[in-house]
């Protein structure tokens, strides 16, 4: 009886916690979105080039996705534990994986969007410019982008392997894993096509492509997962 009211805490708490980082990551999607990119193939006129004169121009319209990211990360470290709390004895295995690879991923981007948003604007505004340049989001080549690449791909990771917490019995669960495993592929395949068209000179443009397709990822999951989790509560 204990494990049973046990069982149904968990599967509530991830429903809600499903539903809350979707909803998060669509609303720092839009947010992000906004954010029209001042330098790289991107940009749309009026670029900067090195050494990234005009960064105060752009704050803090370009930063505000940020604040979001961080909760948004907070979010997907929750829900993935919550999984894991949720999943069989048999795949916890795979949901341990995916916590993993959430810390990594989590720990990674957390440093790059929180360091951005609390150096770079304040250091320039200081006049304390030197090594800038390497760490700003508009250098298409610097730490921030490398950091972002490095985030994501650990988010995919983490995703792949939670796919394999859920069955391919009912169709719910199957969609859930198709999705969850189609992302990684889509991510592979999106390095590929940009390092051997760009080489190291690929810029941000597979960094757009991992967010776009891990975010969504995490939209249409956490839904349907939300939506799993619902009905189990019901039976």
């Amino acid at each position: 009886m204990e494990t049973q009211k046990s069982q149904k805490t968990f599967l509530t708490f991830g429903f809600y916690t499903s539903i809350f980082m979707s909803l998060l990551t669509l609303v720092t999607f839009g947010f992000a979105i906004t954010a029209i990119p001042s330098a790289g193939p991107y940009c749309p006129g009026n670029c900067m080039d090195y050494p990234f004169p005009d960064i105060l121009l752009y704050y803090p319209r370009d930063y505000r996705w940020m604040y979001l990211a961080i909760f948004q990360l907070f979010a997907f470290v929750v829900f993935m534990v919550s999984n894991h709390y949720i999943a069989n004895a048999t795949k916890k295995l795979f949901t341990f994986l995916s916590i993993a690879f959430a810390l990594i991923s989590a720990t990674v981007l957390l440093l790059a969007y929180f360091t951005q948003f609390s150096v770079v604007p304040i250091s320039v505004m200081k006049g304390e410019t030197d090594g800038i340049a390497l760490i700003t989001q508009y250098n298409e080549h610097g730490l921030f982008i490398a950091m972002e690449e490095l985030g994501y791909i650990s988010m995919s990771l983490a995703l792949f392997f939670l796919a394999f917490a859920f069955t391919k019995l009912y169709r719910l669960e199957r969609g859930i894993r198709i999705i969850l495993i189609g992302q990684l592929f889509l991510n592979v395949f999106a390095f590929l096509f940009y390092a051997l068209k760009f080489g190291i000179e690929r810029s941000y443009l597979f960094e757009v492509a991992t967010i776009t397709i891990n975010w969504l990822t995490l939209i249409i999951t956490g839904l349907l997962i939300g939506m799993y989790y619902r009905q189990k509560i019901r039976y």
